[in-house]
């Protein structure tokens, strides 16, 4: 039985989809919004005090029309829902769900643990003394994060430092599995070009089919701005510019970083190779070359 099998007999009591009907949660009555903590392009982000419970999260709640846009996408097949996913992944690097359902206003809702941290992209964006010792540390998490969830029989689709936080204790968490999928043939064919645009692998860009790789490329191309604190290409939401990418191998990185070693430089450059078959296969490979670099204060 595949483990997409399993994680559904598990969640299902051996049933292979969940309930059409969602629970309800009275978000008016239950949380007292605190302030917002986010805001994707499904999604907006709140750290509430849950008044049922007693205790402070994060509520997510989805946009309800661009949800079903994008749940249009995969008509007939059986895509499970972002709550869904989330409720079925246990790992201390990745953000825990307590519970999911769709409010009265139609939106659904995750409640999540709320992490007591800053997001990667802020800690590269204002070159943080905090990346200094800890960037191999941080990386290293979000391969475990990404092996447990190819494990479960899942893509990200959206790894980048947005969807990234670190803890004052330096635990990473992976976060935002709304661009999820189930890592099947079904799934992975040609098509789907969802995802942060600098992130995209070439095989997304070109519209062929995919595998768990395209989360290895993102991965590489997060590695790379750790340490570089630049993206290996131009910058751009521009779908012309994504295309030009498949055409360089993006800027060197001791380039970008004159005080990277060669054996750094020479990991960041196959992490992002645009060839799937020459990058990093899978994140135990990738964790791997991040623990024999020499250097490990970086």
């Amino acid at each position: 039985m595949s483990s997409i099998s399993q994680f559904f007999k598990k969640l299902f009591g051996g049933k292979s989809k969940p309930k059409s009907t969602l629970p309800k949660i009275d978000v008016k009555k239950r949380f007292e919004l605190l302030g917002r903590t986010g805001q994707g392009s499904m999604s907006k982000v709140w750290r509430a005090r849950d008044k049922q419970l007693g205790r402070t999260v994060c509520l997510k709640l989805l946009d309800k029309t661009k949800t079903a846009q994008f749940e249009a996408r995969f008509q007939g097949m059986k895509r499970p829902s972002e709550g869904v996913i989330c409720m079925g992944l246990r790992h201390k690097n990745i953000v825990q769900t307590f519970e999911y359902g769709i409010s009265h206003e139609g939106e659904p809702c995750l409640i999540m643990e709320l992490i007591d941290g800053l997001g990667l992209n802020f800690l590269v964006e204002t070159a943080s003394p905090q990346l200094t010792g800890n960037r191999v540390n941080y990386l290293v998490q979000i391969a475990n994060a990404l092996e447990y969830l190819h494990n479960q029989g899942f893509l990200h689709r959206d790894i980048c430092p947005r969807n990234i936080m670190v803890t004052k204790e330096h635990v990473v968490k992976l976060i935002d599995f709304g661009l999820a999928i189930p890592n099947t043939p079904e799934f992975c064919r040609p098509g789907n070009r969802t995802g942060t645009p600098n992130y995209l692998a070439p095989e997304i860009i070109r519209r062929v089919s995919t595998d768990a790789r395209v989360d290895m490329f993102a991965l590489g191309v997060t590695a790379y701005e750790v340490f570089t604190m630049q993206l290996p290409w131009e910058k751009t939401a521009s779908l012309q510019t994504l295309l030009s990418h498949l055409n360089s191998p993006g800027k060197d990185p001791q380039e970008a970083n004159p005080k990277l070693d060669k054996p750094t430089a020479t990991l960041l450059r196959r992490a992002i190779e645009r060839d799937r078959e020459a990058r990093f296969q899978n994140p135990a490979e990738f964790r791997e070359a991040l623990l024999a670099l020499p250097k490990k204060d970086w």
